[in-house]
């Protein structure tokens, strides 16, 4: 005979030594004993006769332990030992429980390692560290939730590194992989945060590009007062017009100021392919100054305040807008939209020259890739035409555009 709710709240034990027994069916029962009553469900798998402790009345109900019951015959019906399912959900639980998310993290940065280069380690490690542990580096990752990553999302979009957001948000994704895989976790709770962020397009980052407004631009750069790393990574931008982040993580031994080349391996490019940059007089001239001070380390432009890190992502756009320019205005990518719009619309320069200095996939006429000492004595012509209309801007000159009208 089935229990009802009122029986299970006035059942009292008899005083028998091995305490009462109330069948429910199907094998389930209610024990009663001196310390209380307990939710018990009889079983046989391989050939044995078991019990499953389903739990305490009153904190399992009746209604809850049947459902439990009826998961347990579900799982003898698929062959299944319903205690030993028991137990290895508790040790998943455990697991997950003590496995922190920066501990689960950090095996997924050395796990993948090999798939970097030693600046892209560098870089996500540092991302990994300045912004993601301290927020949820704590947390046992079953417990992350979409809303806290969603936080540290917003915390590096308030500060206008988006594109650096974005990859953080994909890398995180790869650690939820790797805590599914452990079962530690059943979802990845970055599902859908990309869409609540602010999105970027890669062609209209701020930019300074009428030649008057430049000049203005770069007197301001000139009487720049901040720190000498700043100043001199905000003179070289606009003469080399790289990515900030390659501009941020130039390393002195890639580096030839005899051969007037800035060589950045593969490994730091958006398109995978080595990239040359054909230095100016002016640039090499900023350089030279630069080794002085940092050529005994391995950035050319190194943090301020850490040892062994590059610059910090922000300090160029930060110095941008202590010069008046807002990040509405001008920005540390937009460099290369000025490059970009002046060598072609005021100096007449070739747009494939451009584009391969900007590093963009370039093909000949057969549709190959050019390589990256393509037209690279053009392309050194033309970095120097670049930096003397440069100066001749900055310091007022009436420059007259080469190209026809």
């Amino acid at each position: 005979m089935a229990l009802t709710d009122t029986f299970i709240r006035q059942a009292k034990w008899s005083g028998a030594k091995a305490g009462d027994k109330h069948s429910d069916g199907g094998g389930m029962y209610l024990l009663v004993n001196a310390v209380g009553k307990y939710w018990r469900l009889n079983y046989h798998f391989a050939g044995k006769q078991k019990t499953l402790a389903i739990g305490v009345y009153p904190a399992v109900p009746l209604a809850a332990a049947r459902k439990t019951r009826d998961r347990a015959r579900e799982l003898l019906a698929a062959g299944k030992d319903p205690g030993a399912e028991k137990q290895e959900a508790a040790k998943q639980a455990m697991r997950a429980a003590g496995a922190l998310f920066e501990v689960v993290a950090r095996e997924w940065l050395a796990t993948s390692e090999s798939t970097r280069g030693a600046a892209t380690q560098q870089r996500v490690v540092s991302w990994f560290e300045r912004d993601v542990f301290p927020l949820i580096g704590n947390v046992p990752v079953n417990s992350v939730r979409p809303p806290d990553i969603l936080d540290v999302m917003q915390r590096m979009q308030a500060r206008g590194i988006i594109d650096s957001m974005r990859r953080v948000l994909a890398y995180i994704s790869k650690v939820f992989e790797l805590a599914m895989v452990k079962e530690l976790v059943e979802r990845d709770p970055t599902t859908g945060i990309a869409a609540q962020l602010q999105q970027r397009n890669e062609g209209h980052f701020a930019a300074v590009t009428k030649p008057v407004e430049v000049g203005s631009l770069l007197r301001a750069i000139h009487g720049y007062q901040g720190h000498p790393y700043c100043r001199a990574g905000l003179k070289l931008a606009p003469l080399v017009f790289v990515r900030p982040h390659m501009l941020r993580h130039a390393e002195w031994s890639e580096v030839n100021l005899e051969a007037a080349e800035w060589r950045i391996p593969a490994e730091k490019m958006k398109m995978q392919n080595d990239h040359i940059v054909p230095l100016a007089l002016q640039a090499v001239g900023i350089l030279r100054d630069m080794r002085a001070v940092t050529g005994g380390r391995q950035y050319v432009f190194p943090s301020i305040r850490h040892d062994g890190r590059p610059m910090s992502e922000n300090t160029i756009n930060a110095a941008l807008r202590s010069l008046g320019y807002e990040g509405e205005v001008m920005t540390g990518h937009g460099f290369r939209a000025m490059a970009r719009t002046l060598l072609d619309e005021e100096l007449g320069e070739r747009v494939d020259l451009i584009e391969h200095q900007l590093a963009h996939a370039v093909k000949d006429a057969n549709g190959r890739a050019y390589n990256r000492t393509t037209h690279l004595a053009a392309r050194r012509e033309m970095m120097q035409r670049w930096a003397d209309y440069l100066d001749k801007l900055r310091l007022g000159a009436n420059v007259v555009p080469l190209r026809s009208a």
